[in-house]
């Protein structure tokens, strides 16, 4: 079997064993938050399984999983520290008051199935470097690569770091955060997230591995369409006062320069 085959398959037999394990888990602790922090340690999962036993061009290979290790596992324990003490996210919730006493099962399939896929499907350019035998050393697409990533990592980290003193501040309660990154746009966390998978497939794409691209392409559909924006979006000006003077002036994404106050 091919190394990337090879990859893909412990990926997707590993990915499988940990969203049952936790499925399982979600039952006992009637919890399907739990799923959340494991976002990120399921990339770091996969690209480490993937290596196991395979051999790739250095030292692509090795700046690969130091990465998304810092990623993943700076994600996972920002999500733990966020939703400890809060019980199940109102998401799951809902969905577990729609289906009742079958939410058990629905879940398995509507929740960690699904994310597992998902996971995996996100995670090929993770598969796709760590297994490269080649280009050999690093050349000008390696170093874009590296250099999105360590700008997206600045916008997640320092957005979710400056969010969660705002929300930890009483004298800020019901007001809208619009200081540091998040005044030149409205999710600087999201937008550093995504720019962090445009590095990771511009890694793959340096080992010829173009069609690993889909990887950056749905993670933006889904931040921007799915579960990010359009989600947190939804009824957030209804809660929060000034937020829709707040949409006017700021990006929702990219970041830029703030719009001129309106007079």
């Amino acid at each position: 079997m091919e190394p990337l085959a090879t990859a893909m398959a412990r990926s997707a037999l590993a990915l499988g064993l940990a969203m049952g394990v936790l499925w399982l888990l979600s039952i006992r602790l009637r919890n399907a938050s739990i799923v959340d922090p494991f976002w990120g340690t399921g990339y770091v999962l996969v690209a480490w399984i993937s290596a196991a036993g395979t051999t790739g061009a250095e030292p692509r290979r090795a700046v690969l999983l130091a990465l998304v290790t810092a990623w993943g596992l700076r994600l996972s324990l920002h999500l733990l520290a966020r939703n400890a003490g809060h019980g199940e996210d109102p998401r799951y919730r809902a969905m577990r008051a729609q289906h009742g006493p079958r939410f058990w099962w629905v879940s398995l399939f509507t929740v960690f199935a699904f994310q597992g896929l998902l996971l995996w499907v996100v995670a090929l350019p993770l598969m796709a470097v760590v297994v490269a035998r080649g280009p050999a050393g690093l050349g000008p697409l390696d170093l874009l690569g590296v250099g999105l990533w360590a700008v997206g990592f600045f916008f997640e980290a320092v957005g979710d770091w400056q969010l969660g003193r705002f929300q930890a501040d009483p004298a800020t309660r019901g007001t809208v955060l619009d200081t540091g990154l998040w005044r030149y746009t409205r999710h600087p966390n999201y937008f550093g997230d995504a720019l962090q998978w445009w590095g990771f497939g511009v890694l793959a794409l340096a080992t010829g591995a173009w069609w690993a691209l889909v990887s950056p392409v749905v993670m933006n559909l889904l931040l921007l369409k799915v579960s990010g924006v359009a989600l947190l979006e939804k009824d957030i000006a209804e809660r929060r006062p000034g937020y829709r003077e707040y949409v006017r002036r700021t990006n929702a994404f990219f970041p830029w320069f703030p719009k001129e106050a309106r007079k």
